[in-house]
């Protein structure tokens, strides 16, 4: 099941019919005053047309004040722009001035995402929802454009790109140029009032956290051989969770909003992780991923977060994050992203004879919550950027994924300073070219060995 099926409520589910260089550039930019800009006249541009794209597409027009506007479109894949324009203009048939996006500014291609954002004027906004190989790329034109930013999570899967995307966040604090990670948790109220909650010791001191995300396969991560007429770029980026060049696997695309819920509860991100992981009934799939991982990650006071995932048919789903503190517990999310329907207790059970507080239902839904906080942001001038956070949260993703991967000890510092890049040539990625990683004789693709390949994921 997706990820956008599992969260009922948010607007993702709601779009289903979309269908699924120096980072220190010379290039100055004036700091850009979004005050100024008349209401209705902050443009938007979306590069992605998948599901997320799309949906995210539809918050960022459906903000309170109605001041943004759908101009342009790009994809590498036409039937995907085709998908998400038709989708969002039937969203917005009752309000034909949301969408705005008239076949010269719709743009296909590797070349798209430069074409959608000249588009734009400096202030307005892109939407950055490729795989996430390409986010870089993308992030230092947008900064060269004087674009406000809003891209989907994860942000990096390796080390080298996580010193780029830092090197581009503060580019970005110095221009003015707000940025905005889709980790729409963060943007929950009634999470961040469980936060303040724990912060202010209503739980005690935190002792484990515990964490889950089990369910069925998804599509685009259990692969089976590419057709023999479709380009193996092509074909890579079109199953993007299958690589992990592409989109860190399953592993840093599905999980890292649990481990993000939970270090943010702890106020802290863990230091190090071991974890075990492994490939069960392949069949005839050609991915890289497991299909189960558990990782142990511990904080510098040596508190732990125990996360399980499991992408697997037949056995029993789970997707909810659970605080233990010295003095009771919270449930962090229930069932899903939303509605959390966060709660603390006085023990260690989370049943209702302990409930001590409970959040008031029904919740405002946080994927819509997270737009209307960065547009306010863009409006009122504020000082907006959580693309530091988001490449923390994605490192200590990708931490576990390592050393579930490699079978080994990996700390923080190890996975920012790791040397391997999965795809250390993306800006240069044609149609037609060789992709960053390429089938053996058989049809298959390098994969992770615990144990053998110790100190990288896999062997190319």
């Amino acid at each position: 099941m997706s990820e956008r099926l599992q969260a009922k409520n948010n607007r993702r589910d709601f779009i289903k019919m979309a269908g699924a260089a120096s980072a220190l550039s010379a290039f100055a930019v004036p700091h850009v005053h979004a005050e100024e800009k008349e209401i209705g006249k902050i443009q938007v541009a979306l590069v992605g047309c998948g599901g997320r794209g799309t949906g995210a597409a539809a918050d960022s027009l459906n903000v309170p004040n109605g001041c943004t506007k759908l101009v342009a479109l790009a994809d590498v894949f036409q039937h995907r722009l085709d998908g998400s324009y038709n989708a969002l203009n039937r969203t917005f048939q009752e309000n034909k001035d949301k969408v705005e996006v008239p076949k010269e500014r719709q743009f296909v291609g590797f070349e798209a995402y430069k074409q959608a954002m000249d588009a734009l004027n400096p202030g307005d906004i892109v939407i950055l929802a490729t795989p996430l190989a390409f986010r870089w790329v993308h992030y230092q034109y947008a900064i060269d454009k004087g674009l406000n930013v809003f891209m989907e999570k994860p942000v990096i899967a390796d080390g080298p790109s996580a010193k780029r995307m830092i090197a581009l966040a503060e580019l970005a604090d110095k221009k003015n140029i707000k940025s905005a990670v889709g980790l729409m948790v963060r943007h929950c109220r009634g999470r961040q009032e469980l936060h303040d909650r724990i912060q202010n010791g209503e739980i005690g001191d935190i002792v484990c956290m515990r964490a889950y995300r089990m369910h069925g396969p998804v599509a685009s991560a259990f692969s089976t051989p590419k057709p023999e007429d479709k380009p193996e770029v092509m074909y890579q980026i079109e199953r993007f969770h299958s690589f992990l060049w592409a989109s860190g696997g399953c592993f840093s695309d599905f999980y890292i909003h649990q481990i993000d819920e939970t270090s943010w509860m702890k106020n802290a991100w863990p230091v190090k992780a071991q974890a075990l992981g492994g490939r069960h009934y392949r069949g005839d799939f050609i991915d890289q991923n497991f299909d189960s991982y558990s990782v142990e990650y511990t904080y510098a006071d040596g508190s732990k977060l125990f996360f399980n995932g499991r992408t697997m048919l037949g056995c029993r789903n789970d997707m909810s994050s659970v605080v233990h503190g010295s003095k009771g517990s919270a449930i962090v999310s229930t069932s899903g992203h939303t509605p959390g329907k966060v709660r603390t207790f006085k023990g260690q059970n989370q049943n209702r004879r302990e409930v001590a507080w409970a959040y008031p239902q029904p919740e405002q839904n946080p994927y819509q919550l997270e737009w209307n906080d960065f547009v306010d942001a863009i409006v009122n001038d504020q000082p907006y950027n959580e693309v530091h956070r988001g490449v923390q949260a994605s490192l200590v993703t990708s931490m576990g994924r390592m050393a579930a991967h490699t079978g080994q000890e990996v700390t923080y510092e190890q996975m920012l300073h790791s040397e391997q890049e999965f795809a250390p040539n993306v800006d240069k990625l044609t149609a037609d070219g060789p992709a960053p990683v390429m089938p053996n004789e058989d049809g298959k693709y390098p994969i992770p060995r615990p144990g053998q390949n110790r100190d990288v994921e896999y062997v190319v």
